[in-house]
């Protein structure tokens, strides 16, 4: 199958091979979402398992979705000429006092990869910054992250202003980082705990009983 090319040119980690497939199969009128679920969606899956076995590490996993990100821009127009809607949205961001984004950015790029919109609001993000994306964004899950156990706090507080803005019953929420564990996520009543990136898109999907 074609797709094949792209699932092990992905694997390969070639971002210009795989581009050049994923025009090629546009071109000869390949259908998008074969290309985005067989070809891309389930090659990023694959670097997940690798990368939960002990068989790739972060680098990889970086590279595995930079490429996948690339080829997302090349799918893009085709997606939304088809009307193919995202799996579901997610707002993301690391929280007040913690500028660390470099987990955020490749659970961000995970997410994306397989399929759902994700709007990125970057590190430092208040708990009413948090509010007022949900608020004008409406989407599925509001993911948090943290490095620090010194800004850890911040996750419950923002918890407590989704509460107050009557907003929490409206949204799944995931929380993770270096410092989160199942406890921390069970405490303060998040709906979902991911221990690493692959691990967020699995509890996304989850989430969304996708």
């Amino acid at each position: 199958m074609a797709t094949q090319k792209i699932y092990e040119a992905v694997l390969n980690f070639e971002k210009e091979k795989v581009n050049e497939l994923v025009n090629a199969e546009l071109e000869s009128g390949t259908d998008v979402l074969s290309i985005l679920n067989a070809g891309l969606i389930s090659a990023l899956d694959e670097v997940g398992r690798r990368f939960t076995d002990g068989v790739l590490f972060v680098p990889e996993m970086i590279l595995a979705a930079n490429v996948v990100t690339s080829a997302l821009e090349i799918l893009r127009p085709a997606l939304v000429e088809e009307d193919v809607q995202p799996k579901g949205t997610i707002v993301i961001g690391t929280v007040q006092g913690d500028l660390h984004d470099i987990g955020k950015n490749l659970v961000s790029m995970m997410l994306e990869g397989a399929g759902f919109e994700v709007i990125d609001l970057g590190v430092d993000v208040t708990p009413q910054m948090f509010v007022q994306a949900v608020k004008e964004r409406q989407p599925d899950i509001l993911a948090m992250s943290t490095l620090l156990t010194t800004t850890m706090p911040m996750m419950k507080e923002t918890i407590d202003a989704m509460v107050e803005s009557k907003l929490r019953d409206q949204i799944k929420i995931l929380v993770g980082g270096a410092p989160v564990t199942q406890k921390v996520a069970d405490d303060i009543q998040a709906d979902g705990f991911a221990k690493d990136a692959p691990n967020s898109v699995i509890q996304a999907r989850a989430l969304l009983n996708l």
